[in-house]
């Protein structure tokens, strides 16, 4: 799984792209970022995940995500995830977790 941060516009988008899952994930993205991120995340107040280049996700992957909104939303940053893949909305729905996918 690889993360950047990018600005387009006014929106903070944070692009996710290959697997999501219980193989790439070691830490929750809060701890892995360094200070400057954290800052500039912070100062937009609102990020947006875009998940259109995911290829594979798994319960790990939304465990993962869901600890990105509530440790953004613990540092006053609004998240919305778009575009989540199929089988990670599937996965959402089975784990009753589909909204945190909104």
């Amino acid at each position: 799984m690889q993360t950047e941060l990018k600005q387009q516009d006014k929106l903070l988008n944070l692009v996710i792209s290959g697997d999501l899952d219980q193989l790439t994930l070691h830490k929750d993205y809060w701890i892995s970022i360094d200070s400057k991120t954290k800052k500039q995340l912070e100062d937009a107040a609102n990020l947006v995940v875009c998940l259109d280049n995911v290829d594979r996700a798994d319960s790990a992957g939304l465990a993962w995500l869901i600890n990105l909104k509530r440790d953004l939303k613990h540092h006053g940053v609004s998240v919305s995830i778009h575009n989540s893949p199929k089988k990670l909305i599937e996965l959402a729905k089975l784990s009753n977790a589909a909204s945190f996918l909104e």
